[in-house]
This record gives structure tokens, C-alpha cells and sequence, in this order.
């Protein structure tokens, strides 16, 4: 979403975790994805980096300068503490010690946060889409996949949050469905307008 906000044209490489191409560890000795190649010397693996250049690239909406210390703020909470309790209610049969309402209530209090700060406003901070509200909102939303009836009764505000961005616009036009790569096909080269680099997206 922010290269496609940015108008960064890429290369996509689709591929399964499961078969990782020899490529990809060319790149980056991590095999993780996403990761970005934007030439012989730079490459950057983690997905809040790559949001990060790509606004440095062009952010005509001011997506991270609004607010930017709030902004980095949430984003860290969701990054060292949501996301721990996260897995262990997506998957609270590995964590026997606890049960699920144990990790739904963990997940809860930074849920809350988020649903307060909607009290007002149709994205986090503001009434339009900022920088938090795409780097966060993917993780919201594996929380609310869990239960999709408990989460839209008890964080309706968040649910409505959530709705707006997989409906928008931006997020439609990124989520299309690719066939895997393999070195043998034509480039896939998205229909953007600046430098023209590669990239192995997540498989969805």
C-alpha cells in the first residue's frame, strides 16, 4: 500500500514460504518477506523500513508527518506488545498455560486504546489515512479474523476503522492475486511511475 501510495513502480515476485526461490536468499540471508531490492548495495527486509522509504520517496498526503511521534508510538505498542499476545490468541492451543480468553483479554488492552481513539475521527489521528492506521491495520485485522462476531459487537468503532481501509480503494487496487514466481516468466512490473526496482511481497 504505501509503494502504491508513493507511485513506486516494482518488480513483484510472488512466492510461497513454503518454496523459496535461491533468489531470494541472494538478496537477503534472512529468506523473510517482504523484502525490497532497490539496487546492487541496498536492500531493506522488514516491512515498517520499507514504508518508511517509500514515504521518504514521495508522501504528497503527508501520511508521517502528522503527528509523528503519537504515530510511532502506536505502531511500537502493536509491534513489542499486541502482536506477542496476538499470536497466543491466534494460536492459544501452543500456549497451554493460558486460554484464549486470557490472550483475547491481553489483546483487549491495546484494542480499547485504538476504539477510544476513533471516538472522534474515521482513521486513528485524524479524518484521513495516515501512516499508523496502514502499518498496524494488518495485524488488527488477524485479531478480528479470529472472531469476526466478537470483535465487530465489542470494538464496533475499530470494526467500522478496519471495514474502511480493506474497502478503500488503495487496498483493492494492491491485493491482487499473482501466480508464483519462478525465473523463467516475464518481469511483472507494476503500472507505477518512478524508479523501477524489485520486490517479494508476502503471500497471502
Amino acid at each position: 500500500m504505501a509503494l502504491s501510495y508513493s507511485k513506486i513502480k516494482v518488480e513483484l515476485k510472488e512466492i510461497l514460504l513454503s518454496n523459496r526461490p535461491s533468489e531470494l536468499y541472494a538478496i537477503s540471508i534472512k529468506g523473510t518477506v517482504p523484502v525490497l531490492c532497490i539496487n546492487n548495495t541496498t536492500v531493506i527486509d522488514e516491512s515498517l523500513d520499507i514504508m518508511k522509504w517509500a514515504l521518504m520517496q514521495n508522501d504528497s498526503n503527508s501520511w508521517i508527518s502528522y503527528k509523528k511521534r503519537i504515530q510511532f508510538d502506536i505502531i511500537e505498542e502493536n509491534d513489542n506488545e499486541f502482536k506477542y499476545w496476538l499470536d497466543r490468541y491466534k494460536y492459544f492451543d501452543r500456549f497451554p498455560e493460558n486460554n484464549r480468553d486470557y490472550y483475547r483479554a491481553k489483546c483487549g488492552e491495546y484494542l480499547i486504546k485504538l476504539n477510544q481513539l476513533l471516538e472522534c475521527n474515521q482513521y486513528l489521528l485524524t479524518n484521513k489515512l495516515l501512516f499508523v492506521d496502514v502499518a498496524i491495520f494488518p495485524f488488527i485485522r488477524q485479531c478480528a479474523n479470529v472472531d469476526k462476531y466478537w470483535f465487530k459487537d465489542t470494538y464496533a468503532k475499530l470494526a467500522n476503522w478496519l471495514n474502511n481501509i480493506i474497502e478503500s480503494k488503495l487496498f483493492v487496487s494492491v491485493m491482487d492475486k499473482y501466480l508464483e514466481y519462478n525465473s523463467e516468466q516475464e518481469p511483472l512490473i507494476t503500472n507505477f511511475n518512478k524508479e523501477y526496482i524489485h520486490i517479494f511481497p508476502r503471500r497471502r
